[in-house]
């Protein structure tokens, strides 16, 4: 259930907005056209949360709000688009020599951004990646480290969207394009591996609200509507079958088969 109010006189114009999800709410507010501030909260159950969510609500009305007819022009929802999250990417590469230090500015540039931004950028990252769970893209990780836990398939995929779009979506589609991008990888002895971007945005809303990772998540659930369940996957290779995986990508087979990275 969502709620948006908006109060206007001569000295303010501004807009409170209330989002309740099971057990919890969201609220955001401030200034209209704008993403505002964000706060949280969670009850013992979603009887009290309503309850106290119905409260908030007419205390706002008492106080002069009235109820919005459309959000249009009322709340900004991010700055956050598309094109703009691939260049903070390609920004970051910039900003150091190696991944942890470009992951350090991407986490400071974002926890001085509006919870609002953080979360787009999240979903936004979340979109692409869920995109990445493909057989295919699987089998080619496998040949290339020798091997393929389900962690490291994730890791791998955040490895990839951090290539760029172009070189992501290009690899997507034909996974032994990937060679020329594990080049450095290879003469470090490193595997194709990004972790810790996948935890980018929750540790810029720590770093700029300083709750937790579980708080953080709670609260993208709340904001991006994000509803993505992980589908079970339907292999068409078998990793014991060298064979089969050799004839599925003849060209990483024969450079990674017999000598994977890692």
């Amino acid at each position: 259930m969502e709620t948006l109010l908006i109060y206007k006189d001569d000295l303010s114009n501004k807009f409170w907005k209330i989002n309740v999800t099971g057990n919890s709410f969201t609220v955001t507010y401030g200034k209209v056209s704008t993403v505002g501030a964000v706060k949280t909260k969670e009850f013992e159950s979603e009887e009290i949360c309503q309850k106290e969510a119905n409260k908030l609500i007419q205390s706002k009305l008492k106080k002069g709000y009235v109820v919005a007819g459309s959000s249009e022009y009322v709340v900004k929802e991010s700055a956050i688009t598309e094109a703009f999250f691939w260049k903070l990417l390609e920004t970051a590469k910039k900003k150091g020599e190696d991944p942890d230090e470009q992951l350090e500015w991407l986490v400071n540039h974002l926890s001085r951004r509006s919870v609002k931004d953080i979360v787009m950028f999240d979903y936004i990252f979340n979109q692409y990646y869920y995109k990445s769970y493909t057989s295919n893209l699987w089998a080619a990780a496998y040949i290339v480290m020798g091997g393929c836990s389900d962690d490291s398939f994730d890791y791998f995929r955040a490895w990839l969207l951090y290539l760029g779009k172009g070189t992501y979506e290009t690899i997507i589609q034909d996974p032994e394009k990937i060679i020329p991008h594990l080049k450095i990888l290879e003469e470090e002895g490193d595997v194709p591996e990004f972790e810790d971007l996948l935890y980018v945005a929750s540790m810029a809303y720590e770093e700029k609200t300083g709750f937790d990772d579980e708080h953080y998540y709670d609260l993208y659930e709340q904001l991006s509507d994000d509803k993505y369940v992980q589908p079970k996957m339907e292999f068409d290779w078998d990793e014991d079958n060298e064979e089969g995986l050799s004839n599925k990508f003849p060209v990483l087979w024969e450079r990674y088969g017999e000598n994977p990275l890692g």
